[in-house]
C-alpha cells in the first residue's frame, strides 16, 4: 500500500516522456544533420549502443528491486509486530534479540541498494559522458569523410549545443522506461492482491424455507481451499429466538463456529443458512480509534433513550463517570487507554445497540469480573436480558449459566460432540458432567459460582459518591491518542549536518572533490575546442590543419576519459557514505524507538512510527543523496557557466547581478510554500496507514457488521486528504517552472545581445561558447532551484527520523552496577513508602506503599478496577518510575541496576497473550538459550505437547501475525510455556488464565503451583478462586494498601476483602482452601 501505490502515482506524472523524449531527440537530430551532414550518424550510432545497455542494467536493477521489495515487506511486517507486542518485549528484556532480528534483514536489503547503486554508477556515466563520446565520434567520422572539412565556430558551438539538447530527453527515456518496469512489478503485486480469493457470499443460503434462524447440513470448514477442514460435518439447526451455548475444551471449535456461521471460513461441503442481520462480539474486542461514543454507535443513528439503556445493561455508566469526558472520552488506537473488561463491555455494547437479528457473542465474560459477567448475562444475554427474543450464540467458559440455555452443543476437535438441553446432557453423557466436576468440588464447599473480585461499583452506590474525588480510575485512561505534530518554518542546517555527519566527512570531502574535478575537466573540454575553431581561421596550409586536427582530437579524447574516471568514483564515493548514513541513521532511529518508555506506544498511533520506518527512511536510503549529488553538480555547472561568459562577455556581469536576486526571491517563496505542502502531506500520510491497518485488524467484526461501504468510504476520505496535499505540491513544481524558464530565457537574450553589439570586437568562437553555455543555464538553474527545495523539504524526513532521539527514554537498559549473577535467590520483595504516578501532572497510582513479602510467599493482589493492581506490577518491572521511595529485592535497590538486569530476572505471564510471527521455537525462546528437550519439557507441562506433536513441522511450526492460527486458548498457554522456560525466583501472574475453559484453567493452575513452588508468586486477581489459597492477600484501594492478612484472617476481619467474598458468592465459612 504504501511503496506500490506511490510508484504507479510517481510514474502518471512523467509518462508523457514516452512520446516527448523521441521526438525531442528526432528534431535534435535532423538539426544536427543540416549542420555536420552524414557524419551525424556515428554520433547517433553510439548513443543507439548505449541505450540497450541502459536497458539491461534497468532489468538487472528490476530484479534487484523485487527481492528488495519482499524483504521491505518482511521488514515492516516484524516491525509492526514489535511496536504491538512492545509491552511483551519490555516485561521479558527480548529488545536486543528483535533488534538484531531487524537489523539483520534490514543489512540485506541495504546489500540490495550497494548492487543497485553500482549498477547505477554506470548510467550515470553515460549520461555525463554521453555529449563528448557523441561529440567525439561525431567530429572524427566528420574529417575522415572529407579531408577538406574543417571545423568553424559555427559548426562547433551549434552542434554542441544540440548535443547538450539530446541529453537530457536521452537520459529521461531509460529513467521512464526503467519507471515503468518497476511499476509494472508493483502493478503485478497490485494485481496479484486484488486477484486474490476473495469471501463468496454465496457459502451462506439467506433465502430458504424454515423458521431455523441458523442451519448446518453435513457442513465442513477451513481456514483456506486446500486447507485441512477444521469443522466437520456439523448438522445443526437453531430456531429464531433461542439462547444457544457452544462449550468445548481449548481449541475444540468453538470460535471457528461462529466464523463459519459469518462467511469468514472456506465452506468445503454441504450448506449454511443463516437468516436477518448479524451483530458479532469477537473474542478480543475490537476498538476503534475515535471517541467511546463512536464506539458504541458504530455508524448508526443516535437514539438516546435506546443507548442509555444499552450502556445501563452493559455496566458501562459507572465507568463512564470516570473517564474524563464521559462517552466523549478519545479512545486510543487498539483501545489502549481502557481496561480488557471495559473493552469487551464496549464491544458488547456496539452488538446490542446494532439491533441486529442474530448475535453472536464469542465469549465476551471471559474479561470482564465474574459478578460484572452475571450481571451482562442477566441484563444482556439471558432471559430476562435486552436480547431476550434474539437468536444469541454464546461461545462460553462459564459453565454455571448452561442450565438458563435453550440448546448446548459440545464441541470436541471440530465436531459436534453432543447437543441438546441442559437436562438432556446430563443425563445422557459422562462429557457434560466431567466438565462440571471441577466446578462440584468447589460447589460442595459452597465457594464459587464463578468467583472473582468485586468491583467495587456494586458496593453501596453512596460510597461510590464520596469517592468521587479520589483517582479511582487507571490513570493510563487520561492519555489520549497524541495527533502527530507538524514542524514548522525552516529545517534547521544542524539536521543536514547530521546527515552528512552519519556520512562521514572523509567521504563527504572526497565527493565534492571529485565533483569539483568532473566540472573541471568539462569546461576544459569546451575551452579546448573554442581554442581549436579559433586557430583553424588562420591556418593557411592546409597540411598543417591536418597535423594538428589530428592532436587537437587526441587531446580532446583524453580530456573525455579523465572526466569518465572522475563521474566513476565520484558515484562509488557517494555510494559509500549514502549507504553508510542509512546504515546509522536507521539504527540510531530503531534504537531510540525501542528505548521509548511503554507509555510513549500507549499514547501515539503505530502508524507514526511505522511511517517513520517505511516513506521517511525510503527517502533518506533512496532518494535525499540523489538531490544532494544533483545540487552539488548544477552549483559547480551553474558557477562554471556565469564564469565562463563573464570571461568571454565582461559587460554580462551586469545583467547577471538582478538575475541572480530574481532567482533567490522565487526560491524563496517556493522554499516556503513548498516545505510546508510536504510537511502536510507526510503527516497526512499517517492516518492512511493507520486507518487501514485498524481495518485490517477489525476486518470480521466490519464484514459482519456489513459496514464494509462506510470503512471504504472513510479510507477514500483520508486517501483524498493524503492527495489534496500530494495536489498542491506538484502545482507549486508548475509555478517555479514557468518563473524559471522565463528568467533563464532573460539570461540567453543579454548574451545574445551582448555579442550582438560588440560586433566584431570579438571572436566568434568566442561568442559560440559563450551563448552554448548560457543555453544550458536555463536547465542547471533550474534543476539547481528545485534541487535546492528538495533538500529540504527531503530533509524533513531526516527530521521526523531523528526526532525520536531527543525524546525521554528510559532509563539505560545495563549499568555499570550490576547485581550479582544468582540474584534473586531468596525472593524477598520489599516495597518502602513507595509512590508512583504515570505522569507528574496526574494524580498518584500508588501511595504510601509499604509491605514485605517472605521467601517462597504466595501472595494474591486484589481491588476494584484503577485501584491500581497492574501499577503495582509495572512499578516492579520500572515500567512505571517511582516518585518516591523504593523497592528493595533481595537485597538490592531496582532503581540502582539496568533495566534488562532487573527485567530478565523477574517472570511475568501477562494478561493478554502476545505472539509473534515466526516459527513456535523462536516464540518461546527469542534468545535461543534453551535446547530442544527443555522446550519439550516445558509444552509438556502446559499440556500443548500433544498438539505441537501434530503439526508438521512441530516446534519449527510457523505461527502468524499476532498469532492467529492458534485459538486464545492455546496463545496463553504458550505465553506460561514461555514463563516456565525463564523460571526465575519472583512470578507476576496478571490475570492469566481469562481466556481458558475451566479445566484448562485448572491444569495451569496446578502446574503453576507444582513448578513454582520454589518461588514467590505475586498474582494480581480478577477472579478471587486463583488467589483464595494464597499465604497472604494484599487489599489495594485507590491506590493505598487497606488490608493485608491472610484469607481466612481478612474474612474474620469483616473489612473489604471479606465484602469482595461476599458479593462474589462465597460465603462466610466458604474460604476452604
Amino acid at each position: 500500500m504504501s511503496t506500490d501505490a506511490q510508484q504507479l502515482m510517481d510514474l502518471t506524472a512523467n509518462l508523457n516522456l514516452l512520446w516527448s523524449a523521441p521526438f525531442q531527440i528526432l528534431m535534435a537530430i535532423s538539426l544536427l544533420w543540416q549542420e555536420l551532414g552524414a557524419a551525424v550518424l556515428a554520433g547517433v550510432a553510439v548513443l543507439v549502443l548505449v541505450i540497450p545497455i541502459n536497458a539491461l542494467v534497468a532489468m538487472r536493477v528490476k530484479r534487484l528491486k523485487k527481492s528488495q521489495t519482499k524483504n521491505k515487506d518482511k521488514q515492516i511486517k516484524l516491525l509492526k509486530e514489535i511496536l504491538h507486542g512492545i509491552k511483551i518485549l519490555k516485561l521479558y528484556a527480548w529488545e536486543p534479540a528483535y533488534r538484531n532480528k531487524i537489523i539483520e534483514i534490514r543489512d540485506q536489503e541495504l546489500e540490495f541498494q550497494k548492487s543497485s547503486r553500482y549498477l547505477a554508477v554506470y548510467s550515470m556515466l553515460t549520461l555525463t559522458c554521453i555529449p563528448f563520446l557523441v561529440s567525439l565520434a561525431t567530429f572524427g567520422v566528420y574529417f575522415l569523410l572529407n579531408e577538406g572539412n574543417i571545423l568553424t565556430a559555427t559548426k562547433v558551438f551549434t552542434s554542441i549545443s544540440l548535443f547538450n539538447i539530446l541529453r537530457i530527453p536521452l537520459f529521461d527515456l531509460p529513467t521512464v522506461i526503467s519507471a515503468v518496469v518497476q511499476t509494472r512489478v508493483s502493478l503485478g503485486r497490485l494485481e496479484d492482491f486484488l486477484n486474490s480469493e476473495e469471501l463468496l457470499s454465496q457459502n451462506i443460503e439467506m433465502n430458504y424455507v424454515g423458521d431455523h434462524a441458523i442451519g448446518f447440513t453435513n457442513a465442513s470448514f477451513s481456514w483456506d481451499e486446500t486447507g485441512i477442514p477444521i469443522l466437520k460435518n456439523l448438522n445443526v439447526k437453531i430456531p429464531e429466538g433461542a439462547l444457544v451455548a457452544v462449550v468445548g475444551q481449548v481449541g475444540s471449535g468453538k470460535s471457528s463456529v461462529l466464523s463459519a456461521i459469518l462467511g469468514e471460513m472456506e465452506k468445503l461441503t454441504g450448506v449454511v443458512e443463516r437468516k436477518g442481520s448479524v451483530a458479532y462480539v469477537s473474542q478480543q474486542a475490537w476498538i476503534q480509534n475515535c471517541i467511546l461514543q463512536e464506539n458504541i454507535l458504530f455508524g448508526s443513528t443516535m437514539q438516546k433513550q435506546f443507548y442509555e439503556q444499552v450502556l445501563e445493561a452493559c455496566a458501562l455508566l459507572p465507568d463512564l463517570e470516570q473517564l474524563p469526558n464521559g462517552d466523549q472520552t478519545e479512545i486510543g488506537e487498539r483501545g489502549v487507554n481502557i481496561s480488557g473488561g471495559q473493552k469487551q463491555r464496549v464491544s458488547l455494547a456496539r452488538a446490542v445497540y446494532s439491533r441486529a437479528d442474530i448475535f453472536l457473542l464469542d465469549d465476551p465474560l471471559s474479561a470482564v469480573d465474574v459478578h460484572v459477567g452475571k450481571q451482562l448475562f442477566e441484563n444482556v444475554i439471558g432471559t430476562s436480558g435486552l436480547l431476550k427474543n434474539k437468536t444469541r450464540i454464546l461461545v462460553t467458559h462459564n459453565l454455571t449459566i448452561l442450565p438458563q440455555t435453550d440448546l448446548i452443543v459440545m464441541m470436541e476437535s471440530g465436531r459436534i460432540a453432543q447437543m441438546g438441553t441442559y437436562q438432556e446432557l446430563m443425563s445422557k453423557t459422562k462429557n457434560l458432567s466431567n466438565l462440571l466436576q471441577v466446578f462440584k468440588e468447589q460447589e460442595e464447599a459452597h465457594v464459587l459460582k464463578q468467583v472473582s473480585v468485586i468491583n467495587s461499583r456494586t458496593i453501596l452506590k453512596d460510597q461510590i459518591l464520596e469517592q468521587k474525588d479520589r483517582p479511582s480510575f487507571d490513570q493510563r485512561n487520561y492519555f489520549s491518542m497524541k495527533k502527530e505534530k507538524i514542524p514548522v518554518g525552516a529545517v534547521k542546517f544542524s539536521i543536514i549536518l547530521k546527515y552528512l555527519q552519519a556520512f562521514g566527512w572523509p567521504w563527504v570531502w572526497l565527493v565534492v572533490a571529485t565533483y569539483l574535478g568532473q566540472n573541471l575537466v568539462s569546461i576544459g573540454q569546451n575551452l579546448w575546442l573554442s581554442a581549436w575553431a579559433r586557430e583553424a581561421k588562420h591556418w593557411n596550409e592546409f597540411t598543417e590543419w591536418k597535423q594538428i586536427r589530428n592532436n587537437k582530437l587526441n587531446t580532446y579524447g583524453l580530456l573525455g576519459l579523465v572526466q569518465g574516471l572522475f563521474v566513476c568514483c565520484g558515484a562509488y564515493l557517494l555510494t559509500r557514505g549514502s549507504l553508510a548514513a542509512s546504515r546509522t541513521l536507521y539504527a540510531q532511529l530503531l534504537n531510540s524507538v525501542l528505548h521509548l518508555p511503554l507509555q510513549y506506544f500507549e499514547t501515539n498511533p503505530i502508524g507514526q512510527i511505522i511511517n517513520r520506518f517505511t516513506k521517511d527512511m525510503f527517502i533518506v536510503d533512496i532518494r535525499f543523496h540523489y538531490y544532494l549529488r544533483t545540487w552539488l553538480n548544477c552549483t559547480l555547472e551553474a558557477i562554471g557557466t556565469v564564469l565562463v561568459i563573464m570571461g568571454a562577455l565582461p559587460l554580462f556581469t551586469l545583467g547577471v547581478l538582478p538575475l541572480i536576486f530574481f532567482y533567490f526571491t522565487i526560491q524563496r517563496y517556493y522554499m516556503a510554500s513548498s516545505r510546508q505542502i510536504r510537511r502536510l502531506s507526510g503527516a497526512s500520510r499517517s492516518p492512511v496507514i493507520s486507518h487501514f491497518s485498524e481495518t485490517l485488524s477489525g476486518v470480521s467484526t466490519i464484514r459482519a457488521f456489513g459496514h464494509e461501504q462506510r470503512f471504504i468510504q472513510q479510507n477514500k476520505e483520508v486517501v483524498n486528504e493524503n492527495l489534496v496535499c500530494f495536489y498542491n505540491n506538484i502545482i507549486s513544481n508548475r509555478w517555479l517552472s514557468v518563473r524559471l524558464e522565463f528568467l533563464g530565457n532573460l539570461m540567453v537574450f543579454f548574451a545574445a545581445m551582448l555579442a550582438a553589439l560588440a560586433g566584431n570586437s570579438i571572436d566568434s568562437a568566442i561568442v559560440g561558447l559563450s551563448i552554448s553555455y548560457a543555453l544550458n543555464i536555463t536547465q542547471s538553474l533550474n534543476f539547481w532551484v528545485r534541487k535546492a527545495c528538495e533538500i529540504e523539504t527531503n530533509a524533513v524526513s531526516i527530521e521526523r527520523v531523528c526526532e525520536y532521539e531527543d525524546m525521554d527514554k528510559e532509563a539505560p537498559w545495563i549499568m555499570s552496577r550490576r547485581p550479582p549473577l544468582q540474584w534473586p535467590n531468596k525472593g524477598i520483595v520489599e516495597f518502602i513508602n513507595y509512590r508512583a504516578r504515570y505522569r507528574n501532572d496526574l494524580h498518584f497510582a500508588l501511595q504510601d506503599i509499604t509491605f514485605k513479602t517472605q521467601g517462597e510467599e504466595k501472595i494474591g493482589i486484589v481491588g476494584r478496577t484503577g485501584a491500581g493492581k497492574s501499577t503495582l506490577s509495572n512499578c516492579l518491572f520500572r515500567i512505571v518510575e517511582r516518585s518516591a521511595g523504593k523497592i528493595i529485592i533481595d537485597g538490592v535497590d531496582i532503581s540502582t541496576i539496568g533495566l534488562h538486569d532487573l527485567r530478565g530476572k523477574l517472570n511475568i505471564i501477562p494478561q493478554d497473550p502476545v505472539l509473534f510471527s515466526g516459527t513456535l521455537q523462536m516464540n518461546l525462546d527469542p534468545l535461543d538459550k534453551y535446547s530442544d528437550s527443555e522446550l519439550w519439557e516445558v509444552l509438556e507441562l502446559c499440556h500443548l505437547k500433544e498438539f505441537v506433536q501434530s503439526l508438521p513441522k512441530k516446534l519449527l511450526h510457523e505461527i502468524s501475525e499476532g498469532g492467529e492460527n492458534l485459538s486464545v486458548g492455546q496463545r496463553q498457554l504458550v505465553c506460561l510455556a514461555r514463563a516456565l522456560l525463564r523460571k526465575t525466583k519472583i512470578l507476576i501472574l496478571d490475570e492469566a488464565t481469562a481466556s481458558i475453559d475451566f479445566e484448562t484453567d485448572n491444569l495451569v493452575q496446578t502446574t503453576i503451583r507444582k513448578e513454582f513452588s520454589d518461588c514467590t508468586i505475586l498474582t494480581i486477581a480478577h477472579r478471587l478462586h486463583s488467589i483464595i489459597d494464597s499465604d497472604r492477600v494484599l487489599v489495594l484501594d485507590s491506590g493505598k494498601i487497606v488490608e493485608f492478612e491472610t484469607p481466612q484472617n481478612l474474612v474474620h476481619q469483616k473489612g473489604l476483602f471479606f465484602q469482595m467474598t461476599v458479593e462474589a458468592g462465597i460465603t462466610e465459612d466458604g474460604n476452604k482452601k
